[in-house]
């Protein structure tokens, strides 16, 4: 073959290999990784069938992982929680927060003690939480670091390690559950949809560990595009993501979430998230 028609060839196959591209997407890891896969790989083959390309969902190990995937387009769609979208976005300048589900515009955080600690639920926290030992989630959890954090700042006027006598990071809100259930630590901070989930399937041990005080409502969760995947998938790509995470209805998949449905979001909604991030020193200037 000539190399005018190998040429010739190869600028024939190039639409066809753009076209071919994976799209793909993250989660941050907020529960126990091994049900991970099982979540989202089906989330995966209904965005393939909604959006004419291949999709597939990459695990990652940490949220700072998902932000890293994230920026170094290796994803190019993310779940990320509240802080992790905001850190996301700017780093990638052009990204949009594109849905939302319809609890997380009401998300709130729940502070869960042993029965060893002593502490009785209320309507603020309590005073005797001080000197207890004390785990948030991951160091970059909007419910299980970013608000307690903020709420704890607003109730006592000092930071945590002031506050409690040890401090710790979990990892995931599943850990945080089961280390204050063990005993491992005294009080803890948690998503409130899976302390609910983690309750219905029979994981928590009411006589053991229990609610003690429940944070006001913040938005959290939310779909984030990269603002370049017009330019890689094609004109209108970006509005034909928004319009299928929109039209998620079947409650198998949104289970996976656990969400009721989706609801548009924008980087608006999350102008909160980065003031507080910002005013304890989580966001660099």
């Amino acid at each position: 073959m000539s190399i005018l028609r190998r040429l010739l060839t190869l600028a024939l196959l190039l639409p066809a290999l753009a076209r071919a591209e994976s799209f793909v997407f993250t989660a941050i890891p907020d529960e126990d990784e091994s049900r991970l896969q099982q979540r989202f790989g089906k989330v995966a083959d209904y965005l393939s069938g909604q959006l004419g390309v291949e999709v597939q969902y990459i695990p990652v190990k940490s949220y700072a992982a998902a932000i890293t995937a994230f920026r170094n387009n290796q994803v190019q769609l993310a779940w990320f929680g509240g802080l992790s979208g905001v850190q996301a976005r700017r780093l990638v300048p052009g990204s949009e927060a594109l849905a939302q589900g319809y609890e997380d515009q009401f998300f709130k955080t729940y502070f869960i003690a042993h029965e060893s600690a002593g502490v009785e639920a209320g309507e603020s926290l309590s005073d005797a939480v001080r000197g207890k030992t004390f785990t948030f989630g991951s160091k970059g959890s909007t419910s299980g670091r970013l608000m307690p954090e903020f709420y704890l700042r607003e109730r006592f006027g000092a930071a945590p390690d002031e506050i409690f006598s040890r401090v710790g990071f979990s990892g995931d809100h599943s850990r945080t559950i089961a280390q204050v259930q063990s005993g491992a630590y005294q009080i803890g901070a948690v998503n409130y949809s899976v302390w609910e989930s983690e309750l219905e399937q029979g994981k928590i041990d009411e006589r053991k560990v229990r609610v003690i005080w429940t944070t006001p409502s913040y938005p959290d969760y939310q779909w984030t595009l990269r603002g370049d995947v017009d330019a890689h998938f094609g004109a209108g790509f970006r509005d034909r993501v928004r319009e299928a995470l929109l039209a998620m209805k079947d409650p198998e998949l949104l289970q996976s979430f656990p969400r009721q449905s989706f609801v548009p979001a924008s980087n608006a909604d999350y102008a909160p998230i980065e003031d507080t991030a910002r005013a304890i020193g989580l966001l660099d200037e």
